[in-house]
């Protein structure tokens, strides 16, 4: 990935940006535990990776269902 992440590009991936967050922080913490990236990151941070993955459509964000804490 050449440019950016981009807020604007991240949240059109996501329907909120509490969900955005919350599938970022998961996937961040996916990768310290040894997942390997789905693509060739260009970052060294594992929520960077996680954000870039996000924007490239690699992770769905989904936002819980209400009610569930």
């Amino acid at each position: 990935m050449g440019h950016r992440l981009s807020l604007q590009e991240l949240t059109d991936q996501a329907e909120s940006k509490y969900a955005l967050v919350v599938a970022a922080a998961r996937r961040g913490r996916a990768i310290m535990d040894g997942h390997q990236p789905l693509m060739d990151a260009t970052a060294t941070k594992p929520v960077t990776i996680a954000l870039q993955e996000i924007q490239q459509g690699l992770i769905r964000v989904e936002v819980p269902p209400v009610g569930i804490k």
